[in-house]
């Protein structure tokens, strides 16, 4: 199948070659993974307000500035930490995203203590399995639901913030809690295994 014959999710640029990527290697894989959980979160956490594209674009600059989102250092941060940070022009500089990232981090931590760590918790909202969406178009994908209200209520419960519903949607489809690839999207299929 040629690129040209490729179909894809609406969101998709034709042409951009950081989202096609994102897409058609990341978005919707289910993700078990603490460490690629928490990065996922704080990335989406400064989306909010902001741009998918300008947050993938500063990815890897997230990475060096935030030791490979490592939740420990991160958790560590002193507010000096928070004042150099401020400082560099390659991240989103925000002070209220960069002091939710050390909350976020020092709640990922308590709840990674527990049975079955943050992804046993995070994947029991969906008993363990991905939520399929069966969207025919890409308008009529949502921008939350039920089950991000309840994520979103359940996490800043346990001391997150910038985790709002609208927030935590994207968060839980771009994790693959929630499967929202479009049914034409060669991705559904893929997903489903087959």
């Amino acid at each position: 199948m040629s690129e040209q014959e490729v179909t894809r999710c609406g969101w998709v640029p034709p042409g951009d070659e950081i989202y096609r990527a994102y897409h058609d290697e990341e978005w919707g894989s289910p993700l078990h993974s603490a460490q690629e959980l928490f990065e996922l979160l704080v990335l989406e956490s400064f989306q909010a307000g902001l741009s998918w594209r300008l947050i993938l674009g500063r990815r890897e600059a997230f990475r060096k500035a935030f030791s490979d989102f490592d939740a420990e250092v991160i958790a560590a941060w002193t507010d000096e930490d928070i004042g150099r940070l401020l400082l560099d022009a390659s991240i989103i500089r925000n002070r209220q995203k960069l002091e939710a990232t050390r909350g976020n981090a020092r709640a990922f931590l308590r709840l990674q203590e527990e049975p079955g760590g943050f992804p046993g918790w995070l994947w029991s909202f969906v008993s363990g399995e991905p939520v399929v969406g069966e969207w025919k178009l890409q308008s009529a994908v949502p921008a939350r639901t039920p089950l991000s209200d309840e994520v979103s209520k359940a996490m800043k419960k346990a001391g997150f913030r910038f985790v709002g519903s609208v927030t935590v949607y994207s968060y839980l489809q771009a994790a693959g809690l929630v499967q929202d690839h479009i049914v034409g999207c060669f991705r559904h299929s893929d997903l489903r295994g087959g």
